[in-house]
């Protein structure tokens, strides 16, 4: 388990009336060209892919971005909150749709996956220091046939601890049906979309995204397809490597001009509900019923948005505890009497509203994917939308506010090493909120793989819960929050009731490479890793505090591993700068 014990600041000044205090919390700034990014007036990124994800493991959420015209995909390290565009030795030109980074080998680092509509879907493996191999062929996946691939989403349907792909193809004679791989855990992928009871025929499908929707334990899948003649549809997961089409007993079977399948328990019941976006018929928020059954609630809940909407993400803008909502929208001018953007707040009754005044008056984009990270590690939620040139991409900074937070981050030891399809709950007062791992989601949109929980001004968390695919349950318990916790599968075993003990570093970063070690336990040993997980060197120590000199490391990002006397055991991360 890793804590990151720095707090950065979260100070807002509260000004305005009565009236307007709920809304005061929440303010956003379209910072993308003062971040390092700008590619406007470039070649054409219509409907390109986005994920917000810390491709190289440093604590910070980078950004790729998918393309078309002649443009590459771009990757843009996100170097302590400000952007750097870098570059591999990955060479994918043309038009890109989801861009995704995966973990499809268990070597703990991520191998990128991308989806191409004039060319082959391509699979980059990892060497584990950013040297990619291009392993599409050998991984099984047809470069000889152009698919015209939109969504990719990585989930385990046979919980056998490798992800396994479910692949979106969306031809303009709406032929070509959507697939289902399965990682066979040695490198290679087979398609059994036919074995498995996936349609053979086209569906003019943008997306999809592995979710267990009656919490049995195995991934289903729902897809959203464009064309009210092509109604979405609702797999669900046999348990046997099969899947039966329940779209028409869930209730999930719409029929519209669907672009997004986002996913999350809005309303904190214990189960996946999902959010659809359409045109101007009024997008879905399908409320699972907890019986097999879904009911749309977007009128209700004010969700209805009632434009051209593409992508939507729910995220805690301001770390209240309840899920608010995003949708981008195509429609780039209110004259049109659409909306151009909703950022919808959410209240205690689980209703929305979209608040004024909030950062989000100059929102007049032509707009698709977008996705959710934290960019400045302030531990509120900010997002990245990508807008049609000329337009620049946006990158909406969250300014924060005096709210406590809690970072969740994953590490699968029997299940996949992702935690992919893990049930994550945290509980404040009896209070609980729920957050599901997904690997690709929404609208061609990657999120980061830190998971983000405001819990308001809570100065403890009673606990904080993983149920993973592998049935393998781990429980924390009296946690403190501003903190990002790494946890392992399997780690909690036997000791679920004990409290979490103390641990300070400092100062971290550190210039020198010495710091000060405190702890409330007796630290037994230090195992320093690399970010892989490669071990360096171990310190013996048998004391609780203590001065560690790593003066003689190179300047870069370690794991210290701390082994307690109690049988615990504690990872945080060092930089050495």
């Amino acid at each position: 388990m890793r804590y990151n014990n720095k707090v950065f600041g979260l100070v807002l000044v509260l000004i305005g009336l009565s009236f307007n205090i709920c809304y005061s919390q929440l303010n956003f700034e379209n910072n993308a060209s003062s971040l390092g990014i700008d590619i406007s007036g470039e070649a054409s990124f219509t409907l390109g892919g986005v994920s917000f994800f810390d491709f190289n493991k440093d604590g910070w959420d980078d950004i790729t971005i998918g393309s078309s015209g002649s443009e590459p995909v771009r990757f843009f390290e996100n170097n302590n909150g400000l952007f750097e565009e870098v570059t591999f030795n990955i060479s994918i030109i043309g038009h890109s749709k989801q861009v995704i980074w995966v973990d499809f080998d268990n070597d703990l680092d991520y191998d990128l996956f991308v989806t191409k509509v004039d060319g082959a879907n391509k699979l980059y493996e990892n060497n584990g220091d950013f040297e990619f191999a291009d392993v599409t062929v050998d991984a099984g996946f047809p470069v000889s046939q152009v698919l015209y691939s939109y969504g990719a989403t990585f989930g385990d349907y046979d919980n056998d601890g490798f992800l396994d792909l479910f692949l979106c193809n969306k031809d303009i004679a709406e032929l070509l049906p959507n697939q289902l791989y399965h990682n066979n855990g040695d490198g290679t992928f087979s398609d059994v979309s036919e074995t498995a009871g996936i349609s053979d025929v086209g569906h003019s499908s943008f997306c999809a995204v592995f979710m267990d929707y009656d919490n049995d334990g195995f991934q289903d899948i729902y897809i959203s397809n464009d064309r009210i003649q092509n109604p979405n549809i609702m797999y669900h997961n046999n348990g046997d490597g099969t899947f039966t089409d329940e779209s028409v007993s869930t209730n999930t079977n719409i029929s519209a001009n669907a672009m997004s399948t986002t996913i999350a328990d809005y309303n904190y019941d214990g189960w996946l509900d999902i959010y659809v976006t359409n045109t101007a018929e009024g997008n879905y928020l399908l409320e699972n019923n907890s019986d097999g059954t879904f009911t749309n609630v977007a009128f209700g809940s004010g969700t209805l948005f009632n434009s051209i909407g593409w992508g939507a993400n729910f995220l805690d803008g301001d770390n209240d505890t309840d899920l608010d909502l995003y949708v981008s929208s195509m429609v780039n001018t209110d004259a049109s009497g659409l909306l151009t953007t909703a950022f919808y707040e959410c209240d205690a009754n689980f209703e929305y509203e979209i608040p004024i005044d909030i950062g989000f008056e100059d929102d007049e984009f032509i707009s698709f994917a977008n996705a959710i990270g934290d960019l400045d590690n302030n531990g509120f939620s900010d997002f990245v939308v990508m807008n049609q040139l000329p337009d620049n991409l946006s990158i909406w900074q969250n300014s924060g506010n005096t709210n406590n937070w809690i970072k969740i981050e994953l590490k699968g030891v029997e299940s996949n090493a992702m935690g992919i399809g893990s049930w994550i709950e945290i509980s404040i007062d009896g209070v609980s909120q729920f957050r599901y791992v997904a690997c690709g989601e929404a609208f061609l949109g990657q999120n980061s793989q830190y998971e983000i929980f405001g819990i308001e001004n809570a100065a403890q968390i009673d606990f904080v819960k993983v149920n993973w695919l592998s049935g393998t349950e781990d429980v924390l318990n009296n946690v403190a929050p501003n903190q990002l916790v790494l946890i392992e599968e399997g780690e909690t075993l036997g000791i679920q009731d004990h409290q979490l003990n103390q641990v300070k570093l400092f100062p971290n970063p550190t210039n020198s490479g010495v710091f000060e070690l405190e702890c409330s336990e007796i630290v037994n040993s230090i195992v320093v890793m690399d970010m892989s997980g490669r071990i360096i060197e171990t310190i013996d120590l048998n004391q609780y505090t203590a001065q560690v000199n790593l003066s003689h490391f190179s300047n870069g990002n370690y794991l210290l591993k701390m082994e307690f006397n109690n049988g615990w055991h504690h990872t945080e991360k060092l930089i050495i700068k």
